[in-house]
C-alpha cells in the first residue's frame, strides 16, 4: 500500500471526458492546490500540506498520467499539453466548491501553475514556483555541455517509441537516478516514499514521457504565443529556485520578471526535492505569497 499524507481524505475526481484524478483533502479556509513534479507523486507535499491545513483548504492531486490519477492515450498530442492539465485544475478546483484558489507548483506542477495562471488569470489568485523555469525559457537557456544536466529532457522530447522503449527496460535505474541525484539530503527521501515514488513511475513511463515530449512542442508554441501577444502572470508569484542561473549563466529572476511583473524570487541552498528537504522553508514562502 502507498503511503499517504496523515489526516488527509482521498477522493477521486473526474475533471474531463474519461480522466480522473486522485486527489487529498484537508483543512478549511481559503483553497490552496498544490502540484507535485517529476519522478514524484502529491506525496511530495506531505510536510507542507499539513502545515497550510491549520488554516486552508489544501487540495493536493496526482497530476493526469502520474500516481493513481488517470493516464489518457495522447493520439495527437495534447492530452499532457500544459493547457490541458491546467484546465484539469481549475475544472477539479471548481468540482470540489472553489472558483478561485491559490495554486502552487514544483518541477512539472510548475509549468502547469504558471499555464494555469496565463489561461485562467480569473481562476488563480497567488501563484508559486518551485525549481523550474517557464518552459520556453529552459530551452533557450539550455546550451553547450552544460545542457547535459537536462539530458532527459532532451531523449523524452524524441518522437514516441525510443524513449518510452528505453526507459521502460529500466525504470528505477531511470527514476531513481533522479531521485538520488537531486536530493542533497539523503535522509529527505524515506525508503517508503522513494519506493512509492519509483512503483507509480514505472507505472506510467509513456504518460510521463508523453508530458515531457509536449514540452518540446505544443507547450513552446503556447509560450511563443503568450510572449508575442505580451501576455503575463497577473496575480502575485513567488519563485523558489536552486541557483541554476549562477551554473548555466543567466539571470533567472529576470527571466521570470518578464512573465511575472508582481514577482518574490529567492534563491534557496537545498536540494530540488525542496518541500521535503527544507518545507519550513517553503511554507515561509508560501504563507508569504498568500498575505500579499
Amino acid at each position: 500500500m502507498n503511503p499517504t499524507i496523515s489526516g488527509f481524505d482521498y477522493r477521486r475526481v473526474t475533471v474531463a471526458d474519461g480522466v480522473t484524478l486522485n486527489v487529498a483533502v484537508a483543512g478549511a479556509g481559503s483553497p490552496v492546490v498544490l502540484l507535485h513534479g517529476f519522478p514524484q507523486t502529491h506525496l511530495m507535499w506531505r510536510h507542507v500540506a499539513a502545515d497550510l491545513a491549520a488554516d486552508h483548504t489544501v487540495i493536493c492531486p496526482d497530476l493526469r498520467g502520474y500516481g493513481d490519477s488517470d493516464k489518457p492515450a495522447d493520439p495527437d498530442g495534447t492530452a499532457y499539453a500544459k493547457r490541458t492539465m491546467a484546465a484539469d485544475v481549475v475544472a477539479l478546483a471548481r468540482a470540489l466548491g472553489h472558483d478561485r484558489f491559490a495554486l502552487a507548483g514544483h518541477d512539472r506542477g510548475a509549468l502547469v501553475a504558471v499555464r494555469a495562471g496565463l489561461d485562467h488569470p480569473r481562476a488563480v489568485t497567488h501563484l508559486a514556483a518551485l525549481d523550474v523555469l517557464p518552459t520556453l525559457d529552459m530551452w533557450e537557456v539550455m546550451r553547450g555541455t552544460t545542457a547535459a544536466v537536462g539530458f532527459h529532457l532532451y531523449l523524452m522530447a524524441q518522437p514516441p517509441g525510443l524513449p518510452e522503449q528505453l526507459i521502460g527496460a529500466s525504470p528505477d535505474a531511470f527514476f531513481g537516478h533522479f531521485l538520488d541525484a537531486w536530493t542533497r539530503d539523503p535522509d529527505t527521501l524515506p525508503a517508503d516514499v522513494r519506493a512509492a515514488y519509483l512503483r507509480a513511475s514505472r507505472k506510467a513511463v509513456t504518460s510521463i514521457v508523453a508530458d515531457y515530449r509536449a514540452s518540446a512542442g505544443i507547450d513552446v508554441a503556447h509560450d511563443r504565443a503568450d510572449r508575442a501577444a505580451g501576455n503575463t502572470l497577473r496575480m502575485p508569484v513567488t519563485v523558489l529556485q536552486q541557483d541554476w542561473g549562477a551554473a548555466l549563466g543567466y539571470d533567472a529572476a529576470g527571466l521570470w520578471r518578464a512573465w511575472a511583473p508582481d514577482l518574490e524570487h529567492h534563491t534557496v541552498t537545498c536540494g530540488h526535492f525542496m518541500a521535503e528537504e527544507a518545507p519550513a522553508e517553503v511554507v515561509k514562502a508560501l504563507r508569504a505569497l498568500l498575505a500579499r
